[in-house]
């Protein structure tokens, strides 16, 4: 997570998607807040003809009309789209709430003191409410709201100097207004940092749980995470898929010729490319065995002819021999089987999880790859029926798998010479 919670975030996307989530999570207290608010000011202005004479009742009546207009319009503004980017709006209404609150004040203190009412408990309409208010509404944005208690201190002190004498009065009044704006200031920072480390800690959650998501959806499909979730059981069935077995041809006599590490680099490189070529032809990988790699069109991945889409997949791999044969620094070459019909696919088990593949379809990838040409492909009757392109492919002829019996195979030879391809890195 960038940045500290001490102040702002240093990426300004971060700032600007903690201001609009803290915005919107104090949207309900700002309204609730308003509406009370409102309501006290209602009550004001039914209490006021009651105790006021007629003509400061009528003064009072336009000042409480307009704070309760201007305090509806507010409320109003914050069902507004566009109320969460703009604290302006927060800004310009509390503050001409409170100028409105400080005439009030004047009023309603004129009229006690000429009822010569005692003083000891009467607060009349407290501005700290209204400081409470744009405390809440404006953290998060601390320069603004200390221009905001700027600007609110102006309006007391031009509303309160005409009239007050310049006395022990004055300096009480000045005393409370500020030991209250302290007040206001400490809750508006107490809010700000909470909300930053609050929202810092739910931004890191997010990147892991996002990392750990991408992970869960590396190894499994989203429908059998979604299904894993739910508690159900992944099974599923494709009526027309075209698996795809690709084998290192002489790999456990290169085992003896090289290092451990070398091995492993030759092993990345081949898995690296398939995987490329795969994401390329809308084939989906469904695991490595040793040096063989197994992927199948038209199972989870959605693809339109699924044999041409495996048939141009394995001819992608071939095509990256030469570049193999440079890392590992001595022949190598690649055997491809394709075979289509019926397979099933899920998951089985509670640990370690992957989505599998099973079914004679399969098995008859495997047994194919077997019988193809070093950087040739395999593929059986089944394949080449369903297969537009077949020119690659000579005659059929017939080949004897374990466990099958005699099958019908067409195979396509080595792939042709191409131009020489840009560099590309084969090491993840």
């Amino acid at each position: 997570m960038q940045g500290a919670v001490y102040g702002k975030f240093a990426d300004p996307a971060v700032e600007a998607r903690f201001q609009q989530s803290a915005r919107a999570l104090r949207l309900p207290f700002v309204r609730i807040y308003g509406v009370l608010f409102m309501l006290v000011a209602l009550a004001y202005t039914i209490a006021n003809p009651m105790l006021v004479n007629p003509v400061d009742t009528a003064k009072l009546a336009v000042l409480f009309g307009s704070t309760l207009i201007l305090a509806g319009a507010y409320i109003g503004s914050t069902f507004w789209r566009g109320y969460l980017s703009r604290p302006g709006i927060d800004f310009a209404a509390l503050l001409g709430i409170v100028f409105l609150v400080g005439h009030i004040n004047l009023i309603l203190f004129d009229e006690l003191i000429d009822m010569q009412e005692q003083m000891h408990a009467v607060g009349v309409i407290n501005r700290l409410s209204v400081s409470a208010f744009a405390a809440v509404a404006l953290a998060g944005r601390p320069r603004l709201f200390l221009l905001w208690l700027g600007l609110d201190l102006t309006v007391f002190l031009s509303t309160v100097l005409p009239v007050q004498s310049h006395g022990a009065g004055l300096w009480y009044a000045l005393l409370s207004y500020l030991s209250g704006a302290t007040i206001m200031l400490a809750i508006n920072f107490a809010i700000d940092r909470s909300s930053r480390g609050a929202f810092a800690l739910a931004e890191a959650l997010e990147i892991e749980r996002k990392k750990n998501e991408d992970l869960v959806y590396n190894m499994l499909p989203q429908a059998a995470v979604e299904k894993i979730r739910d508690g159900r059981m992944v099974a599923d069935a494709y009526a027309d898929a075209s698996v795809i077995f690709i084998d290192m041809a002489g790999f456990t006599s290169l085992t003896k010729r090289v290092s451990p590490g070398h091995l492993v680099e030759v092993l990345n490189a081949f898995f690296n490319h398939a995987d490329a070529c795969a994401a390329k032809h809308g084939v989906e990988k469904v695991k490595t065995i040793g040096d063989a790699y197994l992927a199948i069109a038209g199972g989870n991945v959605t693809s339109g002819n699924s044999a041409d889409s495996a048939i141009a997949f394995a001819r992608d791999v071939l095509e990256g021999v030469p570049r193999l044969q440079d890392v590992a620094g001595t022949d190598v070459g690649l055997r491809a089987g394709i075979h289509s019909g019926p397979v099933v696919g899920g998951v089985i088990g509670a640990t370690r999880m992957a989505y599998d593949y099973w079914g004679e379809t399969v098995n008859m990838a495997a047994r194919l790859e077997g019988t193809a040409p070093v950087n040739g492909i395999a593929i059986s009757e089944s394949t080449w029926l369903r297969a537009k392109d077949r020119a690659a492919f000579g005659p059929p002829h017939n080949e004897m798998l374990k466990g099958v019996g005699e099958t019908c195979v067409y195979h396509a030879g080595p792939a042709p010479e191409r131009p020489a391809l840009p560099e590309i890195s084969w090491v993840a």
